[in-house]
């Protein structure tokens, strides 16, 4: 990574800050307290497309979540590329997994660690376990889950020497998440309010970001912000 800005906020640098949050976020019934969340970021996937991070840097984008891999076996297309050219920038980053309920732990973690490198990321390396397919309607048993997250997490934990954070919605937190895996830092969805009443690091507060400098499938962009000052981020991630 190069040098990290020498002075973290200016005048101008908060205002289009609060600008390009206020612009960019449709569809959202969220009311953003920008005074109080004013570290924000982005997570993206091959459905991007091609993403020009210099020009996502200078929007003020302080972090982002670059997708990875799914289960044992699939590599996101985008991958590379956006590890690669994040690299140029400012910009904070790590990757996540999305989780399998469907393949074994060890072999998941496996296939993340072979595509992301330790040295790689700046902030600990994320697992996102949410229902896909039929898995709302036919929700897998609890404890069949936790023999498979639990590996996963422990061996990314080995590799690269912090706890990897848990990104997952309302409802899976509360079937897989707050009673076994609560030590782990949590990065919450939740588009329609604050979720303040438990104690989450990143917060993704809308699915219909748009921001200018990158061209792919999907028009919209995840925003996310993280949960303190300025300071506080980049004390804890240096």
């Amino acid at each position: 990574m190069p040098e990290k800005r020498k002075v973290l906020c200016t005048l101008t640098g908060a205002l289009m800050t609060v600008i390009s949050v206020i612009v960019a976020c449709y569809f959202s019934s969220v009311e953003l307290n920008k005074s109080k969340y004013s570290v924000w970021g982005v997570d993206v996937s091959n459905y991007q497309g091609v993403i020009d991070w210099k020009k996502l840097d200078n929007q003020n984008v302080s972090f982002a979540f670059i997708k990875a891999t799914e289960g044992s076996g699939h590599v996101d297309e985008s991958a590379r590329r956006n590890l690669e050219n994040i690299a140029e920038t400012d910009i904070k980053v790590s990757a996540y997994h999305f989780f399998s309920f469907d393949s074994a732990g060890e072999t998941q973690a496996s296939n993340f660690i072979s595509v992301v490198g330790a040295d790689e990321i700046d902030m600990p390396p994320v697992v996102d376990i949410e229902y896909y397919s039929d898995k709302r309607k036919h929700k897998p048993d609890k404890e069949e889950a936790e023999k498979i997250l639990r590996p996963l997490l422990e061996n990314l934990e080995e590799y690269y020497g912090v706890k990897p954070v848990i990104y997952t919605t309302l409802p899976v937190y509360f079937r897989y998440v707050r009673e076994n895996f609560s030590d782990y830092p949590l990065w919450i969805r939740n588009v329609n309010f604050e979720p303040d009443l438990m104690d989450w690091k990143f917060w993704q507060y809308c699915d219909k970001g748009e921001l200018y400098g990158y061209k792919g499938e999907e028009k919209y962009i995840d925003l996310n912000v993280y949960n303190g000052t300025m300071e506080q981020f980049m004390a804890e991630f240096p």
